[in-house]
């Protein structure tokens, strides 16, 4: 599949140092707090931008951000992989699940769907559902091209182009890992809400910062992946937000949405710092920590080590 081009690491280090970062922030881009601690610290693994990336955390909302913040020159140095997860191919039909058939949408909009794997999997659930798929690459182009999706959107949709020329036009909005990749987060849900119909479902998924594995694996942790997570949103601030916004909570699901890979990930990131290790000697550590990763996964997916969660949103209103 086609890759974005990367440009020559020399022409990377002699850009100016503003390219790189936005100015740091002293309030929390949540709830404005100044009550700032310094989470991790994470060197750039493949060295595109010089120094380290600082995810802080908010001591009054414990919403944890990028802080200095890529600028977008920068952030474009870095293609972002589409979500699909460990196990993703299993996984889709149960998150398309999470939407009843009861509800009978007509209309679906995957955002950040990449090459189309989510509807094309959720079809087998929703066979009579038209969907659509948008995202900020031309995967989304090849989404439809391949079948699907029906309609390729291509940008984002805080765009106010997009989001006035899809304006109600969907009984479901899905957003599977996301939001954290958004700028601004609150906006992204602003504007997911704005294309629902009334009655309409926003089905969301992503990390939960609060995840004991965090604490646990620290730097190595997975979904502290740097620099594209520019946001690790506790579920409850979103929950709080929708509520806000008049939606009432359908569901909250924190055991079906884990993905057992936090071992394996955090032993791949430790194995990729040593260069030097053989590789006989890699693949059976990397074997005995997916092995215990997916033994320990029926237990931990129903504790506080579970890594993920899975939103139902109702927008108020009732369906036309």
């Amino acid at each position: 599949m086609p890759t974005a081009p990367q440009q020559p690491y020399l022409t990377r280090l002699t850009l100016p140092a503003e390219t790189f970062h936005e100015p740091r922030r002293d309030d929390c881009p949540w709830c404005g707090s100044d009550r700032l601690d310094t989470l991790v610290r994470m060197p750039d693994p493949a060295r595109r931008t010089p120094g380290t990336f600082v995810l802080e955390t908010c001591r009054a909302c414990a919403h944890v951000f990028q802080n200095p913040r890529l600028t977008a020159d920068a952030l474009a140095l870095y293609p972002r992989r589409p979500y699909g997860g460990h196990g993703g191919a299993r996984r889709r039909p149960a998150a398309a699940r999470a939407v009843p058939p009861a509800a009978e949408p007509e209309s679906w909009l995957d955002v950040g769907t990449g090459y189309g794997h989510f509807p094309e999997a959720a079809r087998e659930v929703h066979p009579y559902t038209c969907f659509d798929g948008l995202d900020t690459t031309p995967r989304v182009q090849h989404a439809r091209a391949a079948g699907r999706v029906e309609e390729a959107h291509q940008g984002e949709l805080t765009d106010p182009e997009i989001t006035a020329r899809l304006r109600g036009r969907y009984d479901v909005v899905s957003m599977f890992h996301h939001l954290e990749h958004t700028s601004d987060p609150r906006e992204e849900l602003r504007a997911a809400l704005a294309v629902l119909r009334p009655g309409g479902h926003l089905l969301i998924e992503l990390p939960d910062p609060g995840c004991a594995f965090g604490a646990l694996l620290g730097r190595r942790w997975a979904p502290y992946d740097q620099p594209r997570r520019l946001h690790l949103l506790p579920p409850r601030n979103v929950l709080a937000e929708l509520e806000a916004a008049g939606c009432t909570i359908v569901t909250v699901d924190r055991s079906g949405p884990h993905v057992p890979y936090d071992l394996t990930g955090a032993v791949s990131l430790a194995l990729a710092r040593r260069r030097t290790a053989p590789a006989l000697a890699v693949r059976p550590v990397l074997a005995a920590a997916t092995a215990l990763d997916r033994g320990l996964a029926p237990l931990l997916r129903r504790t506080r080590f579970s890594n993920a969660c899975r939103v139902l949103a109702r927008k108020p209103g009732s369906a036309p």
